[in-house]
């Protein structure tokens, strides 16, 4: 085993039932790198992520729900025992307001690192389709001189010149991208 490349190494745990082992190497590298871009973020990144999280939780709506709750019928006189502070609700709607400017914020600021990672994910994507598509086209080549060398025919040998050929992405890119301005 070359321990230069670890994509040639195995596992460090043992596959599961029904994983192979390149698939749980596979696994294991993708967690490996969320972790590392969990810990490579910054201090307020992960102060936006934790808002987020908790703001996205039914916790936060149960906090809320009592919180707001408990404001709104105090101040409109539903209990005797508590002099209203702000029976017309301004001072409530007024921290409501700041505290959607500040979640909507937090959101933003966790909404831009995952789509950062999104865009790695999709560059890495078209990376290995890209790669995948160049490895199909040399195998169709092999393919088509063997059955040649032995003499086989197929049914597909009118497509056999089409599919040999390399697909330029910035050719697609090109399209898509005229197609998108028609519209």
């Amino acid at each position: 085993m070359n321990d230069d490349h670890p994509e040639s190494k195995s596992p460090t745990t043992p596959a599961a039932a029904g994983l192979t082992p390149a698939l749980a190497r596979n696994i294991e590298a993708i967690m490996r790198r969320r972790r590392q871009s969990q810990n490579s973020a910054s201090a307020q990144e992960r102060a936006a992520a934790a808002v987020s999280k908790f703001a996205g939780s039914m916790m936060f709506v149960y906090i809320h729900i009592v919180f707001y709750g408990v404001w709104i019928i105090a101040n409109v006189g539903w209990i005797s025992q508590v002099q209203p502070w702000d029976p017309s609700l301004v001072i409530l709607a007024m921290e409501a307001s700041v505290e959607a400017i500040f979640l909507s914020t937090f959101v933003l600021i966790n909404q831009n690192r995952m789509a950062a990672q999104d865009d790695i994910r999709a560059d890495l994507d078209l990376q290995v389709s890209l790669l995948n598509e160049h490895e199909t086209t040399r195998l169709i080549a092999m393919v088509e001189a063997i059955a040649k060398r032995l003499e086989v025919p197929t049914d597909a040998d009118h497509e056999v010149e089409e599919l040999k050929k390399d697909i330029a992405p910035e050719a697609v890119l090109d399209r898509i991208q005229a197609e998108g301005e028609d519209k």
